[in-house]
């Protein structure tokens, strides 16, 4: 492999149309003036050689450009997570309704936008978009991006669909999973990967107790839009893995998808693919086995999807431990030499590194024995893998001595419920008492992803500590059968995300349904039940009765007696659903743990060490009583530059900073229009250095904003 495979690309590009830009994993100043890529190169590193912005003048800093996409939510729930790419002084990215647009790089004047679902009940979306691809080969220069189900090809000039792509410009990708799909949710949120003239996209798939979509990885063509190769992330008979499920469960079984994105070592022509958990991700009866390719990394090769070798970081998930980050292709050293390797974040809050060509574990890892379940046929396997080095870079247990002293009232409200809460280490089997999970479901680490310095091996990384509580509700077996199949119907596949009684979730993402009939009909109802809107999938593989008794039951006012179908006898499906995504907080909204609420990590990969780890964001109130810098949840990762700084946004406070990567130390900060829940950007343009966020909010009940926000010196 090597170099010859880069050119034998780059012909092969010139003479049949679309290439990637090839970039290799190394440091090369020129590659890095622009941010051509999701994420700042193929690598995934975050890491610009731009040093104009430095420790010495980043106090400096100033509004170069304000740019406002005008499609946000005036109900607070629509949010942009979006990392732009820069090239050729040219700003692509995408906005809170899933627009894309093209902005002048030093200006922020807008060149064009594109709307997908303009007319359509998507145009009220409430899904999100991590970026786009930037492709080109000669004056063949496209954008390929995805929303919702669809994946896009736009000539980037102009923002025009290429029409000899897919169907007139796009491509279903609920379309060629090697599966009866009908009916089922299939979208996909973060930039796929581009090898050749391929592109590698993972989907977001159902990971509920109803029916789910698997979630195998496919290569398409990107001139074409044709799918080239598919590796299925749930193997089928014949297939390395297949023997980990239970005989025909590829068939039927879903999740183990890729949603968090991916990287590309363009000179090994390989692909590296973090997996998520396979459904129901809280029970696993049907499912017994390991699971092989849920929660792994995998290393395929780029051209055919073959497999080259993987390491599964959960065995048979039961805690939402997807991968939530694509990993880092780095470079550290052993005994002297440079070792090329894989570092993989997790939202347990580990590293795990491996060698890049084999997959060995660069640090010891050790298989630790987990506790059994009592939940009815659920079969948890017996050990879990837990690297030796790096330690984790988020606390491990919540116990009685970690429950928050803010004042002691939050202590007092704390220490009720967490007396009843199975806690105390990783891998407790969800349960029908109440599990905590710690980290949270968002982390640890999360969607942001980690950045790299390639001059001192040091990985940063941002980290939630917020503990949640699992409980688990069994609705198994008649004589646990709610009393209607509307109720029965909402609570397997509704109450998880709306609450047990149509309350709504914590951060509003998922609004309360105990008014609808001020806004909708029961027929709109229905659609959007069979169609999904927004970050809720739909629900058209429902039988028909059970969709018209659910829509009862919501009208109903969430009377049990309502939505009493008299069609649909009894509800095949799992023994389990659960009472939702909640948050463990004290009585004022404060996590229950003891502070640190949200860090900003530094980790030396060549000796496994951590350098430094800060507070991230603060409560203003709390510090006003005295209480030190708290760190908040946060969304969002860090880019770090040549200049010896870290850049992030990320923190519920709303406001943006730069520490010295070397210490830790706080040098800049300033407040955005809304909260930075994305990974920022930085480049050059006419020899001035930018660094440039999406101020979107909307999480963790902050208000929703449009604007990116661009910084230079004066």
């Amino acid at each position: 492999m090597g170099k010859p495979r880069i050119l034998r690309g780059a012909i092969l590009g010139m003479a049949t149309g679309l290439i990637a830009i090839v970039m290799s994993c190394s440091v090369d100043p020129d590659q890095f003036a622009e941010w051509r890529t999701y994420q700042g190169d193929p690598g995934r590193n975050q890491y610009s050689t731009l040093d104009q912005i430095d420790r010495e003048n980043v106090e400096h800093l100033e509004v170069a450009w304000i740019y406002q996409t005008g499609d946000q939510r005036e109900d607070n729930r629509s949010q942009i997570q979006c990392n732009p790419v820069v090239v050729d002084g040219v700003l692509y990215a995408t906005s809170p309704r899933l627009k894309v647009f093209a902005l002048d790089a030093a200006t922020g004047k807008e060149l064009w936008s594109f709307e997908p679902f303009q007319g359509s009940a998507y145009s009220d979306s409430l899904g999100v978009n991590r970026g786009v691809v930037y492709g080109e080969a000669g004056d063949d220069r496209r954008i390929l991006y995805t929303a919702g189900q669809y994946l896009f090809a736009l000539r980037a000039a102009s923002g025009e669909l290429i029409e000899d792509f897919g169907t007139q410009g796009k491509v279903d990708l609920r379309v060629g999973l090697d599966r009866e799909n009908e009916g089922l949710f299939v979208s996909s949120t973060t930039p796929g990967a581009v090898y050749e003239d391929l592109l590698i996209l993972g989907t977001r798939v159902s990971e509920g107790p109803g029916p789910s979509a698997p979630g195998h990885i496919r290569a398409y063509d990107v001139r074409s839009g044709e799918i080239k190769w598919i590796f299925h992330s749930i193997p089928t008979p014949g297939e390395f893995g297949n023997e980990t499920w239970p005989e025909g469960a590829w068939k039927t079984a879903g999740g183990a998808n890729s949603w968090a994105g991916m990287s590309v070592d363009h000179a090994r022509g390989m692909v590296f693919v973090p997996t998520g958990s396979p459904a129901f991700v809280f029970w696993g009866g049907d499912r017994h086995g390991s699971n092989l390719f849920g929660n792994c990394v995998l290393a395929l090769k780029a051209d055919s999807g073959e497999r080259v070798w993987h390491f599964q970081v959960v065995h048979h998930d039961l805690w939402d431990r997807d991968l939530p980050a694509p990993p880092n292709l780095v470079t550290v050293y052993r005994d002297g030499s440079p070792v090329d390797a894989v570092a993989q974040v997790t939202k347990s809050g580990h590293v795990f590194l491996f060698d890049r060509d084999f997959g060995e574990p660069l640090f010891e890892i050790n298989e630790v024995p987990v506790p059994p379940s009592d939940l009815e046929g659920e079969e948890v396997w017996p050990t879990q893998p837990l690297p030796v080095k790096p330690a984790p870079f988020a606390r491990q247990a919540f116990n009685r001595s970690d429950i928050t002293t803010i004042s002691p009232e939050a202590h007092e409200s704390v220490l009720k419920r967490f007396e009843g809460v199975r806690t105390g280490q990783q891998f407790i089997p969800p349960s029908t008492e109440g599990t905590m999970i710690f980290p949270g479901f968002d982390g640890g680490g999360e969607w942001g992803g980690a950045a790299f310095d390639p001059t001192s091996g040091t990985l940063f990384i941002n980290a939630n500590e917020m503990p949640w509580i699992l409980t688990m509700v069994d609705v198994g077996g008649r004589e646990h059968r709610l009393t209607s199949i509307g109720a029965r119907v909402y609570s397997v596949n509704c109450g998880v995300c709306h609450g047990e009684n149509g309350e709504g979730d914590q951060q509003n993402t998922y609004p309360p349904l105990t008014d609808l009939g001020d806004s909708y009909s029961q027929d709109v109802m229905m659609q959007v039940v069979e169609e999904g809107k927004g970050f809720m999938p739909g629900f058209a593989f429902l039988p028909e009765a059970e969709k018209r008794a659910l829509v009862e039951f919501l009208f109903g006012g969430f009377d049990p007696e309502s939505g009493a179908s008299e069609e649909a006898e009894d509800l095949p499906g799992v023994p389990y659903t659960h009472t939702g995504y909640n948050r463990f907080l004290d009585q004022d909204g404060y996590p229950a743990v003891e502070p640190p609420w949200g860090t900003l990590n530094a980790i030396d990969l060549n000796s496994g060490e951590l350098k430094w780890q800060v507070p991230l964001g603060e409560f203003e109130e709390l510090t006003a009583q005295g209480i030190p810098p708290t760190g908040t949840e946060n969304y969002g990762g860090p880019i770090v530059t040549a200049g010896g700084l870290v850049f992030i946004g990320a923190s519920k406070d709303e406001k943006f900073r730069a520490f010295n990567s070397e210490t830790g130390e706080l040098l800049w900060e300033t407040r955005l229009p809304a909260g930075g829940y994305a990974t920022p950007a930085t480049f050059e343009v006419n020899g001035r250095q930018y660094v440039v966020i999406a101020a979107g909010g909307g999480k963790m009940g902050t208000k929703s904003g449009d604007s990116y926000v661009a910084y230079a010196l004066p």
